[in-house]
């Protein structure tokens, strides 16, 4: 009975070990997420208050940005505070990153291979470009102008997407979501190729100064060859080759120089700011699935308990998968022993 008792102690504590990641949609920006409940409930005042008070901090600013605007989609908030404060910059912003979320739900629920209305995209272009106006040393709408862009049927000329981008890189050079928004644009799920999304991932990367995240533009572009090469499967067996797709060389070498120039080239000690953590999760996820151990720990360091949904659950069940891996490197496994052994991909969702 002892020994019994003894089994069920440790079997007990073993639970209320178990790793737990918070898959928090803020990654723990606690200010951001007091005024995204705001924004649910239809106050503004608490919004206009965070903008103003992240100032020209570009990352941090546009991870609020584009957070609050899926909050705001569904609300009239963005309306309200226009209507009582329609020269402010930061509304203009706002209303122009929550219209590109709302013309990409139009867009999700008419389906794959619908069209979206001309009219309806020429009408939030022309906000964003009021937005740019409106605020014409932030990034951010040039950013939303880049989403916009893949939405147009046949894409936009290449002169005018690169007067975008070059309008991006004026106001923030090594701008990682406007960089990502142009990422998607030339993939071949949109108005590219799976080599014209690796070239633009890898230019940007090469470009970029230490400590910057932008070498993960490379890491983003293999999910997003995995998701295509997925989706296009679906219903017609198993997709053969995948085995390999973050472990090959090619695929290791440059997960470990993104390593070497993002995190490394970080300031020592620094803990992930919140406009990290969705980038971070990227590069762990290769890591994992790289079955590279060294590189994963120290990522998964960083991120601590918080976790990002995406790309995660495109690979399998997300919080399956991120416990799995974490627990592993706790055991001290390697790439060829424990869950790192067993780390292929699923099915994808999509």
């Amino acid at each position: 009975m002892a020994a019994l008792r003894r089994l069920s102690r440790r079997a007990g504590q073993s639970r209320q070990a178990r790793f737990v990641p918070d898959f928090d949609p803020d990654f723990g920006d606690r200010p951001l997420t007091e005024a995204r409940h705001d924004m649910v409930i239809g106050r503004w005042q608490g919004v206009r208050d965070l903008l103003a008070a992240t100032g020209n901090d570009w990352a941090r600013r546009t991870h609020r940005i584009r957070l609050l605007s899926h909050a705001a989609a569904g609300t009239s908030a963005v309306e309200a505070w226009r209507a009582a404060e329609p020269g402010n910059p930061d509304v203009a912003v706002l209303r122009a990153a929550t219209e590109v979320v709302r013309l990409f739900d139009t867009a999700i629920a008419a389906g794959r291979g619908a069209t979206v209305d001309r009219g309806r995209i020429d009408a939030t272009a022309d906000i964003c470009l009021t937005a740019a106006e409106a605020a014409p040393a932030d990034p951010m709408p040039w950013a939303s102008l880049l989403s916009v862009a893949r939405l147009y049927e046949g894409g936009v000329s290449r002169r005018e997407l690169r007067g975008w981008f070059d309008e991006l890189r004026r106001r923030d050079p090594y701008h990682t979501e406007g960089h990502t928004q142009l990422l998607r644009y030339w993939s071949a799920r949109w108005h590219g190729t799976h080599g014209a999304m690796y070239d633009f991932a890898r230019d940007a990367a090469g470009v970029a100064p230490p400590g910057s995240p932008l070498p993960v533009l490379v890491q983003i572009a293999r999910v997003e060859e995995y998701r295509y090469i997925v989706d296009g499967a679906l219903g017609r067996g198993p997709v053969r080759g995948f085995d390999q797709h973050w472990k090959h060389e090619l695929a290791v070498t440059e997960l470990r120089r993104t390593h070497a120039r993002w995190v490394n080239g970080r300031e020592p000690g620094r803990p992930a700011a919140p406009e990290e953590v969705a980038e971070l999760n990227y590069l762990a996820h290769a890591a994992c699935y790289a079955g590279q151990a060294a590189v994963a720990r120290d990522v998964m360091g960083l991120l601590g308990k918080l976790a990002a949904w995406v790309p995660w659950a495109y690979t399998g069940e997300a919080e399956e998968q991120f416990v799995r891996f974490r627990e592993g490197l706790e055991a001290g496994a390697g790439a060829e022993s424990g869950p790192w052994a067993e780390g292929r991909p699923g099915p994808g969702t999509g």
